[in-house]
């Protein structure tokens, strides 16, 4: 049962077994009302449709609008792509499965499914890290050359890469077994004795896809954080006021990232510690109530997916226009011209100060060497 294959379902499904494998279903035997499923079901399926929807559009308007197209957009096209995809391939198969003991999908898709949600977590966690990387080079070393395109596809692909190879172990070794004639989706390590490199696998992903990247994240946050609220605007009124500009839109950014990053945080934690507290102690999958702990742990896991357009949307006025151009259709939502200019145009804030700066010049006669300079930085997010 586990959106990780690192976790599959066979873990909690082979939970007691006989070492000879001669009978399992004793042991694995999970059983609930109709009505139950059916709550799940919807649950799931909510979340599902709404990761979907919400990451398919924050995908469009980052590359269906140039000013949107940003090294750090970027990074966020490949977070919401990757929830996306863990939300249409993962999700409900690995729910169905959890539900009902029984594996209908075939073995090709049973080593997809043990190949493929580590591929998509580590995505996920490491474009965020990739975001708060390239945030950290531009706020304290802002001398420093800006990430080029040919870079930032460089570096999504290395993180595509080192994913899969992290995944592959699991789909190796991934297998369908029969129990009674039910199908069974497992991973069965080589001379695993006392699962010994099955729990050291756990660990090694547990610390790569979460522990890891969640601390890089956690010091290159409290650096720029207090790098930014301890900063003071230099030089005079004019270069003060853009400073003061810039220095709050980067503090909403990063308050953003910090919100989306303790969300999955939060989401995850849970399930790691199922899997831990199952890798030391597996009578804990032959409790009466395990599948309905592992339903909302893995459910709480899975919602992280869902999470991140609502926050974009709520947080971020360019993307709150995206979301009601690409929603104009619902007679509740009305989208204005001021919207689309939003995702065209410059900032209002960028408009008035060429103005005001034109205006200074003009007045005050200063030369090239005399003018006040002021790089707006284009946080698009």
């Amino acid at each position: 049962m586990g959106a990780f294959p690192a976790f599959n379902a066979s873990n909690v499904l082979q939970a007691g077994s006989l070492e000879d494998g001669d009978n399992w279903t004793a042991a694995t035997q999970f059983s609930q009302p109709g009505w139950r499923i059916a709550l799940w079901a919807i649950t799931y399926s909510l979340i599902v449709v709404t990761s979907i929807v919400g990451n398919a559009t924050v995908i469009w308007i980052i590359l269906a609008h140039r000013r949107m197209r940003t090294a750090t957009n970027y990074f966020i096209v490949n977070l919401a792509l990757s929830d996306l995809l863990m939300s249409a391939f993962n999700t409900i198969f690995n729910f169905i499965y959890a539900s009902h003991n029984v594996w209908y999908f075939g073995e090709e898709f049973c080593r997809f499914q043990n190949w493929f949600p580590i591929t998509a977590v580590f995505v996920s966690i490491y474009s965020m890290t990739a975001v708060a990387a390239e945030r950290y080079v531009a706020i304290i070393h802002p001398f420093k050359p800006r990430l080029s395109a040919g870079s930032t596809r460089a570096i999504i692909g290395i993180i595509w890469l080192v994913a899969f190879g992290l995944a592959f172990p699991q789909c190796f070794y991934a297998e369908i077994a029969v129990d009674n004639g039910a199908m069974k989706c497992i991973v069965v390590w080589p001379d695993d004795a006392g699962s010994k490199h099955q729990l050291a696998y756990h660990i090694a992903v547990i610390v790569l896809i979460y522990l890891l990247p969640l601390m890089v994240m956690f010091v290159a946050y409290s650096i720029i954080g207090i790098t930014l609220w301890s900063s003071s605007a230099p030089g005079n009124h004019l270069n003060r006021v853009c400073y003061e500009h810039q220095v709050k839109a980067k503090k909403k950014f990063v308050k953003t990232m910090v919100v989306v990053v303790i969300i999955f945080a939060v989401c995850w934690l849970p399930y790691h510690i199922y899997f831990i507290l199952g890798s030391f102690k597996e009578d804990i999958y032959q409790q009466k109530y395990i599948q309905q702990v592992y339903l909302a742990v893995f459910l709480l896991a899975m919602s992280s997916t869902m999470y991140n357009p609502i926050i974009y949307c709520c947080l971020n006025q360019r993307f709150r226009s995206g979301f009601k151009l690409a929603f104009r259709w619902c007679p509740c939502i009305k989208a204005t011209e001021k919207d689309r200019l939003k995702l065209r145009s410059p900032s209002l804030y960028q408009t008035t100060y060429r103005k005001s700066r034109t205006s200074f010049n003009t007045e005050t006669q200063l030369n090239e060497k005399e003018k006040p300079s002021c790089t707006l930085t284009q946080l698009t997010l």
